[in-house]
């Protein structure tokens, strides 16, 4: 019964559990654009606005909203651990500085690059998942009873029976590369574009919601802008079945193929989505992330 009130009062706990609530709050905010985004990468045309008509027509609005049980399951978890190894290494890889003050740029980049690191142990299997989900239509289904796939266990265990366990963490490799460098540029633009917008708040705090909207939103741009290639291969590699049969055999496999087959353009196939997406949905997890922040440390 202790163990909340001991845990909140933490500062490691108080980073824990807002970055729990910024991670929901981003999430459902940004999800069906993700979806579009996804369906983007994995087709040969269409423009969002394009792939929106023809998916709210077909299969219904809610369908945008199909595979975010995985995600939401563990959204929690996941940005909630980014944020405290975050606040950890970022003072770690630059001891230096003093407590009272804020961590350094560098620490801050540094602790990004960790972070990302090591939450792709996490994000890898749930957008596997995820992705399996947001591509198969409702016409698919209904013509294939065999291979219908209702939630997020369906699609688990039919990876399992063809790769085991192993097949659950396809795409990993990429989801590494594309997450260690991003999260770097992700915390080290919010802290630089706050602290210019709002001199002297990364030590006194007390920064406005426009400031954490701003400064959040261009830090999800810019990090998704930076490995916006390595996500459309990721999508690729996460959408084909395991088998032996399977289209692309590898992430340099699937480069060349994508590029030799449709042209470097579709290594940005769904970019304005995404930049759309990543600046509303990082400004909401940054905002939500800083209120609950200020809500657990504010004196009882």
């Amino acid at each position: 019964m202790d163990f909340w009130p001991e845990f909140l009062a933490s500062s490691w706990g108080k980073e824990f559990v807002a970055g729990g609530f910024g991670g929901i709050a981003g999430l459902i905010s940004g999800y069906p654009l993700d979806s579009i985004r996804v369906r983007q990468q994995n087709s040969k045309s269409g423009s969002a606005f394009n792939v929106f008509r023809h998916v709210v027509a077909k299969e219904g609005p809610l369908s945008l909203y199909r595979g975010m049980a995985a995600p939401l399951a563990s959204v929690t978890f996941q940005n909630a651990m980014v944020f405290q190894i975050y606040a950890t290494l970022s003072r770690t890889f630059d001891r230096k500085v003093p407590v009272t003050d804020p961590p350094s740029y560098k620490g801050v980049a540094l602790g990004g690059i960790a972070a990302g690191a090591i939450q792709s142990l996490i994000i890898s299997p749930v957008e596997l998942v995820k992705i399996q989900l947001q591509l198969q239509s409702k016409t698919n289904q209904c013509n294939n009873q065999v291979t219908r796939l209702k939630g997020p266990r369906d699609v688990t265990r039919r990876i399992v029976s063809q790769a085991g366990l192993r097949g659950i963490y396809r795409g990993l490799t990429v989801t590494v590369l594309r997450d260690a460098h991003s999260h770097g540029l992700y915390f080290w633009v919010y802290d630089y574009t706050k602290e210019q917008l709002h001199p002297g708040c990364r030590k006194y705090g007390q920064e406005s919601f426009q400031t954490m909207l701003v400064a959040g939103g261009l830090a999800g741009s810019v990090s998704w802008i930076s490995c916006y290639p390595l996500d459309v291969v990721k999508t690729r590699l996460q959408a084909q079945s395991q088998s032996k049969s399977a289209k692309y055999h590898g992430i340099i496999d699937c480069f060349r193929q994508s590029v030799r087959t449709e042209g470097y353009g579709v290594l940005w196939r769904g970019v304005g989505t995404t930049v759309g997406r990543a600046f509303l949905v990082n400004g909401t997890i940054f905002t939500a992330y800083e209120t609950a922040l200020r809500f657990l440390c504010k004196p009882q």
